[in-house]
């Protein structure tokens, strides 16, 4: 059942690994098929490098395991919720990389420094509220979901395609688990050099609306000259 799909989340899973976003076992990438209503994710606390696409396994939209006989990442909860409210992604990976959850951690969004983050991000990559004990305390996995959808209230998820979890890490999303693997990919990127830009001077205010608009469109827009014509 869905072994493209499956195919193509194991790859996503192995690209966060390849490009050091991941210690161990601390993330996760999914995909969804949509006409068939069904999501395929990591399995939990399984060592990438044994990893193969028949061990992902395959969940309905409400969690219900349709096929494999591992148990499901423990994000799962949080995945489906992104699914559901955001109908036009098709992956989604969570990491807890070294830069993107230090700024997590802190709290703070990633302001758009420079022409790299407006490349990508349409507007500063935004951190959620912190969830409450009665949050934590019930569904905590679901309730990270909630967190970054109440987030995303003013915000396009496919102009921002990712968010901090505050005192927690970063979930990056996309068209497919590919995408959302390189958009994770990219987050971490962007989250260094707004470390270092921080670092090299406090007071820096980021690129100015209109750089911010030229850079973004020209990959993003209707008119869009950043590659080759399809």
């Amino acid at each position: 059942m869905l072994d493209q799909l499956r195919s193509e989340v194991l790859e996503a899973n192995l690209e966060i690994v390849r490009r050091g976003l991941v210690l161990y076992t601390f993330g996760n990438a999914s995909g969804i098929d949509r006409a068939a209503g069904l999501v395929v994710i990591k399995p939990s606390g399984v060592p990438y490098e044994t990893m193969k696409p028949s061990d992902m396994v395959v969940t309905d939209l409400n969690g219900k395991i349709v096929e494999g006989t591992l148990r499901p990442s423990s994000d799962l909860g949080t995945h489906l919720l992104l699914y559901r409210e955001f109908p036009a992604i098709g992956g989604v990976v969570h990491t807890h990389s070294e830069y993107a959850t230090s700024w997590a951690q802190s709290g703070r969004e990633i302001p758009p420094f420079g022409t790299t983050h407006a490349d990508y991000f349409y507007g500063p990559v935004p951190v959620t509220e912190e969830l409450t004990d009665e949050e934590i305390g019930s569904d905590y996995v679901l309730n990270t979901g909630v967190a970054i959808i109440r987030r995303f209230q003013n915000l396009d998820p496919a102009a921002v395609p990712g968010v901090l979890v505050r005192g927690h890490a970063p979930f990056a999303w996309g068209k497919t688990p590919g995408e959302a693997a390189y958009n994770a990919v990219v987050l971490e990127s962007i989250a260094r050099m707004a470390y270092f830009t921080v670092t090299l001077n406090a007071a820096c205010g980021g690129v100015s609306q209109a750089l911010l608009d030229r850079h973004y469109f020209r990959k993003h827009g209707a008119d869009a000259t950043y590659g080759q014509a399809r």
